[in-house]
């Protein structure tokens, strides 16, 4: 048998098998776990991107390969409509935009796109691990910037080395952001954009929570500060805003260099997505408010926060995402108080070294919550803790 390609290797062991060796064994045994873990949409996507998925499907012009220059060009037209509307953005529909199989895929390929061996990638932690493990399996290097909560969770830009800024060439942003549910303001992303043009480096902004947000507040792009297009690439998902999860849709905006290179190597690897799809999508970022969702995890946010802090834990309601970070208590690693929420409490979370070493003393909660209608599962979540986890 051949061996297997050594750029594997640099993929890191499963950081979350011991907890998910124990969720099986607590499945098994018949326990009643209250998942918080995993960030994935318990509602279903709504009826009328369901609809227009079905309509199209039966459109024998939807059942071929795609072959737009960048996508299904309903789609196109529709994340050009919503970055206008959104953001007050200007994006030309020829060159500034593209269709992607999900945020993952494209965040991965552009690793991919732009890392050579000892070139640098400039990645946040505790970060999602797609930044860290593609800049490694291409080759590249990574230099950490850590979220520290004095700093409301945003990397420091002026304490990276020039010698490291000049050897990079990604800076990846997630805003709102995984796992710390912290936000940007737009003097965030004005600082960001300088940097990146004074060091030649393209900044890569996450934004797949953009719409995932709390109390009318409304989280800005990168594209939107002057000169933002100039030196960024920003990737919007539709898996979190409209429940969407497995349908893989999502699009990318920015840079035209940017948007042709990571077009260049995408098309040497898929066919696009099935354009029934993106017709169903196009219907999403066009005509469907999905506030329900957005009012459900607004509850379920607040009953949680408000629960734990009655407890005499110390949390911020998050403004966005999907996700509740907060410190462990004292004389407890993450993973430590992770394994004993579950094996007491049968209550599941994430420990935050999962996301990195600078996760470490944290754990993460997500809002979304299989068979939970109305908050009545975070609620026992709450009553769980309170009676079997002594602080």
């Amino acid at each position: 048998m051949a061996t297997r390609s050594a750029r594997l290797d640099k993929i890191p062991p499963y950081l979350f098998s011991e907890i998910a060796a124990l969720k099986r064994k607590a499945i098994a045994e018949g326990r009643d776990l209250i998942d918080l873990g995993i960030g994935d949409p318990d509602q279903p996507t709504p009826t009328p991107i369901i609809d227009a998925l079905c309509k199209a499907a039966y459109d024998p012009e939807t059942h071929r390969y795609d072959e737009t220059p960048a996508g299904w060009t309903p789609f196109v037209n529709a994340a050009v409509t919503y970055a206008k509307r959104r953001f007050g953005v200007d994006i030309d529909p020829n060159t500034e935009v593209m269709q992607l199989i999900g945020s993952k895929e494209g965040l991965s390929h552009l690793a991919w796109a732009y890392i050579d061996p000892g070139d640098y990638s400039l990645v946040p932690e505790p970060a999602y691990t797609v930044y860290k493990i593609h800049t490694h399996m291409a080759g590249g290097e990574v230099y950490t910037l850590p979220l520290k909560e004095e700093n409301g969770f945003l990397p420091i830009l002026s304490e990276i080395p020039s010698e490291i800024a000049k050897k990079s060439k990604l800076l990846w942003l997630n805003y709102p952001n995984n796992p710390t549910g912290a936000v940007a303001p737009l003097s965030f992303y004005e600082e960001a954009v300088a940097f990146a043009k004074e060091y030649d480096i393209l900044l890569v902004n996450d934004a797949a929570y953009a719409d995932v947000a709390y109390d009318g507040y409304k989280p800005c792009s990168v594209l939107q500060v002057e000169g933002g297009k100039e030196v960024s690439i920003e990737l919007h998902s539709l898996s979190k805003p409209f429940n969407m999860t497995g349908w893989r849709i999502a699009f990318a905006l920015g840079n035209a260099d940017a948007i042709g290179t990571l077009n260049k190597m995408k098309s040497n690897l898929d066919s696009k997505q099935f354009p029934a799809i993106a017709v169903a999508g196009a219907e999403a970022l066009l005509n469907v408010d999905n506030s329900p969702t957005i009012e459900l995890y607004t509850k379920r946010r607040d009953i949680l926060v408000d629960g734990l802090n009655a407890l005499g834990w110390n949390i911020e309601k998050p403004k966005a995402s999907l996700y509740v970070w907060t410190r462990v208590p004292k004389g407890y690693t993450s993973m430590e108080f992770a394994k004993a929420l579950l094996d007491k409490a049968g209550v599941l979370v994430i420990p935050g070294v999962g996301y990195g070493v600078n996760g470490e003393g944290y754990i993460r909660m997500s809002l979304t919550v299989m068979g939970d209608k109305n908050g009545e599962r975070l609620a026992e979540a709450v009553e769980r803790i309170r009676e079997h986890i002594t602080f």
